[in-house]
């Protein structure tokens, strides 16, 4: 998926859609500041990469880091967001290879699947000709739907109705005191965070959480079930 490029929405006094480029070789700052400028996205910036002895390590410290390079800086991290572009402009020069995080709970919620169980649904979704909103494909192996606030509250009981908890087939929901790394964010030595489906004027408007958590759903039980008979 590298090389994928996006073009974000027409807005009203705009006569042409601006274009966020190729994420191979974009800057971190460029990113941040468009995610705010043509996205409305809030935006922070998070920890970063450091080289050491031929590797590299997470600026946290921590040898031991989960997610070197793509999680928040300081604990008051909601302190740091912004949906002011000179504010990002200005964060992102102090520490230029700071990651690109973005709140959850504000513009968006996130359906957060394994990434085997991502594509089977999407494919359906897409089949199905279901509203679809952006769509991370993170290097962990995790897929991210980006769909509307709320939906983190709403999901349990909306996978409990059909049949499941969220723990038993791995889906989570990100909402209200969460975030996301956004690409062009690299995880350590496991890649880049990438769009598997790219923001477009087509998915302006996301989708609520009711018109994808059957289909997510049903594709993490398969996967769940799958996975257990294989450890049988």
């Amino acid at each position: 998926m590298a090389g994928v490029e996006f073009f974000v929405e027409e807005t009203i006094g705009v006569t042409e859609s601006a274009r966020i480029p190729k994420q191979r070789g974009d800057q971190l700052l460029d990113s941040a500041v468009r995610y705010v400028e043509e996205r409305h996205w809030d935006v922070f910036p998070g920890t970063w990469l450091e080289p050491e002895n031929g590797t590299e390590r997470c600026s946290c410290g921590d040898t031991g880091c989960p997610v070197p390079g793509a999680h928040p800086a300081r604990p008051d991290w909601a302190t740091q967001v912004t949906g002011s572009a000179v504010v990002a402009r200005r964060l992102w020069s102090r520490q230029p290879r700071a990651s690109v995080l973005l709140p959850a709970g504000r513009t968006f919620d996130a359906v957060d699947v394994p990434e085997a169980a991502g594509f089977l649904a999407l494919a359906r979704m897409e089949r199905m000709d279901l509203t679809l909103g952006p769509v991370i494909c993170a290097p962990d192996r995790r897929m991210l739907f980006f769909v509307l606030p709320g939906t983190a509250a709403k999901a349990p009981e909306l996978v409990r109705k059909l049949g499941w908890t969220v723990s038993a087939i791995d889906l989570m929901a990100r909402g209200e005191g969460d975030y996301v790394a956004a690409p062009p964010t690299r995880i350590g030595g496991r890649g880049a965070v990438q769009w598997a489906r790219r923001p477009t004027p087509a998915n302006r408007w996301l989708p609520d959480a009711e018109e994808l958590i059957s289909p997510l759903a049903y594709a993490c039980g398969r996967e769940a079930a799958a996975a257990k008979s294989r450890r049988k």
